[in-house]
């Protein structure tokens, strides 16, 4: 039963990051904006948290400044996205490759390969909860993380009411599904594709600090191995549906704790790897085109039959 428990913890560990930054992209998503900045933008997080937190001693400076700097890139990002009209694959990757090259130059510059807290214990901040976390299987799922973790879980309800229960969801579905139909109703829909930005930067930040601050105290570049884009991977599996793209993260973190437990079997190992991406519906795609030609008429005689 110890090596459920260490699969299940681990697949924990992995998942609030993950969990995070799909929650947060789901609204990009919806707004009919691809942001790929996701991975750039939790590294952010993490350094930033790093960073402050050592110069100053204070973990809440860290937070805090990790929030400001996300913020920062989903202005910059928006800015030249949305505003200006740019390409946003080509400023999210922009994105993707300035955030570790400064972290990169700045650490140059203080001499550290790496970048500790000192002084800084992360068991301080772990929530034990009483008489669960001995539970075999339970335990490991409910008891013996950071906060933010827990934050995780409680974002698939938060995300889900503000997504499909207010105005504010409604009107990001619109500007998404249809822009000039929302221009026609007097939407702004600018301003809802920057908000929806913000939101992701948001979750991000907080996708850094677990990673960063909250896990290990360390602060090592690109750190996040491709997180970011696990998520993106999961939002588009999930069709930017909260819970659906939460299961998917799920399923994408479980694979890594399996394939982490059996790295010593290397094949084994890659192949678990490779989940994420391998995962896809492109066989349901000739069907989705079938189905909307049926709306038109236009099928042929063969596609009738699909």
């Amino acid at each position: 039963m110890s090596a459920v428990n260490n699969i299940i913890y681990q697949s924990v560990v992995y998942l609030a990051p993950v969990l995070l930054c799909v929650l947060g992209g789901i609204f990009a998503y919806k707004a009919n904006v691809l942001n790929i900045a996701l991975e750039g933008m939790m590294m952010a997080g993490a350094f930033v948290s790093m960073l402050i937190a050592n110069l100053t001693g204070s973990v809440p400076a860290g937070y805090l400044s990790a929030f400001a700097a996300c913020l920062l890139l989903g202005l910059v990002f928006s800015l030249m996205g949305v505003t200006l009209k740019g390409n946003v694959i080509v400023i999210g990757l922009a994105i993707n490759m300035l955030v570790p090259a400064t972290a990169g130059f700045i650490m140059k510059i203080m001499s550290v390969p790496s970048i500790t807290l000192q002084g800084f214990s992360t068991n301080s901040i772990v929530l034990n909860i009483p008489g669960v976390e001995h539970i075999p299987v339970l335990g490991p799922i409910l008891s013996g993380h950071p906060p933010i973790t827990y934050v995780a879980y409680l974002m698939i309800a938060v995300m889900s009411v503000l997504m499909y229960r207010t105005r504010f969801g409604v009107h990001v579905r619109v500007v998404g599904e249809n822009e000039d139909t929302a221009i026609s109703l007097g939407l702004k829909t600018d301003l809802y594709k920057i908000a929806a930005i913000l939101i992701g930067a948001g979750c991000c930040a907080l996708a850094g600090i677990n990673l960063a601050l909250e896990r290990l105290s360390l602060y090592t570049n690109n750190m996040t191995a491709g997180r970011g884009f696990i998520a993106i991977a999961a939002i588009y599996c999930g069709r930017g549906r909260p819970l659906p793209c939460a299961l998917y993260a799920v399923l994408f973190s479980l694979a890594n704790a399996l394939a982490e437990y059996f790295s010593l079997q290397v094949s084994a190992s890659l192949l678990l790897k490779v989940v994420p991406y391998a995962h896809g519906r492109v066989h349901r795609q000739p069907a989705q085109g079938a189905r909307a030609r049926r709306v038109r008429g236009e099928l042929t005689k063969g596609e009738r039959f699909i």
